[in-house]
């Protein structure tokens, strides 16, 4: 036998000792590799999980005036329980008067009904009216442990095209984005997976499938993905939607006031703090304290009330720096609330009391 005829006979007992994934970088031996099959697991287990939201609002007819239901927008959702509640975004539920809500692996629909909303978070939560059994609900993961690069999943149904998975990363954390509410939300989760119309109220999951955040809103200028997408962190969801399932709003801490607006503030050439103008509680913390809201003398002129410049140490120049500062606390909490009077900067302590979301 010769020299090269060895050598050939050699590799035919070697080549087979190597299995197919270490010469396919990766590859496994049924052609998918180990994050495909990751990313297919994360869908399969959340998949009935997650719906089609069709909003409906009452309209009368030319003819008649008899109210007929028109669909009048749609949106994503995810099982929060087994008594059928699902949570979504507060701008998808806007002020439509029923919902129609359509499950992806079986196409079956049912009517749901609004338990509350935050849109100061952009939250909101449906409770289907006659909800089928063995419902199976996302598990509700954390916010507080992620990390920039992480896998991040989003499931929802852009453009009405029924449960549409993307895959990205989390791009970034903590940050702050304009809501439907009226003030920033904080503490979002930026992230690449493509999000578009439709997607919102859609479930971002982790690695695991676990829940890490609620798709919410995407920075375009076309109205379409651009790979900068926003979702409300988990931990905010535990937080909210609890509260809208026991009271059907949100009771949080508060000064118990009425403030006058940034712009007003200024047309009064008040540029930092924010003006008192009424108490909601002549009882509240405020009220009981001292404190003076706007008045007005006999002729008609007003008078400015105190101006409330920080509370524990931290500026408040506008509603919204008031509302994410409080955010942090409970009812109940003390907290040292910095005013100006009649040029005057004062300081005292009071305790928060307690105020709900309309």
């Amino acid at each position: 036998m010769t020299k090269q005829e060895a050598i050939f006979f050699l590799l035919l007992f070697i080549i087979p000792l190597f299995p197919a994934s270490a010469l396919l970088d990766g590859q496994m031996s049924d052609g998918l590799t180990a994050e495909e099959k990751n990313t297919i697991s994360i869908y399969k287990k959340n998949d009935s999980a997650v719906v089609n939201i069709t909003s409906i609002k009452l309209a009368r007819t030319f003819w008649d005036y008899s109210p007929v239901e028109v669909p009048v927008g749609s949106g994503s959702g995810f099982l929060w329980d087994t008594d059928g509640h699902i949570v979504t975004n507060a701008h998808v539920v806007g002020d439509s008067d029923s919902f129609i809500v359509t499950f992806h692996h079986d196409q079956k629909q049912y009517k749901a009904t609004v338990v509350g909303s935050e849109p100061r978070k952009d939250i909101a939560v449906l409770k289907i009216v006659d909800p089928p059994k063995a419902l199976q609900p996302i598990g509700p993961g954390s916010s507080a442990s992620l990390l920039v690069g992480q896998k991040a999943v989003a499931i929802g149904n852009p453009f009405g095209m029924d449960n549409t998975l993307t895959v990205g990363v989390v791009s970034a954390l903590d940050r702050k984005i304009e809501g439907v509410g009226g003030v920033k939300i904080h503490g979002m989760i930026q992230t690449d997976a493509s999000i578009n119309p439709g997607n919102s109220g859609g479930p971002l999951l982790n690695s695991s499938g676990e829940l890490i955040g609620m798709n919410t809103v995407i920075f375009s200028q076309s109205g379409t993905s651009s790979g900068v997408g926003f979702a409300v962190p988990v931990d905010t969801i535990k937080r909210i939607v609890p509260q809208l399932i026991k009271n059907g709003k949100v009771i949080g801490p508060g000064l118990g006031i009425t403030l006058l607006s940034d712009e007003i503030s200024f047309r009064f050439n008040v540029k930092e703090g924010l003006i008192i103008a009424s108490f909601v509680d002549e009882k509240g913390p405020l009220a009981a304290a001292g404190l003076r809201g706007i008045t007005r003398d006999r002729y008609g002129r007003l008078y400015l009330g105190d101006i409330i410049l920080a509370i524990d140490g931290k500026k408040t120049n506008s509603y919204d720096d008031i509302y994410n500062i409080l955010d942090n606390y409970k009812v109940g909490d003390e907290i040292e609330l910095t005013y100006k009077r009649e040029g005057e900067i004062k300081k005292i302590k009071i305790h928060l009391t307690s105020i709900q979301s309309d």
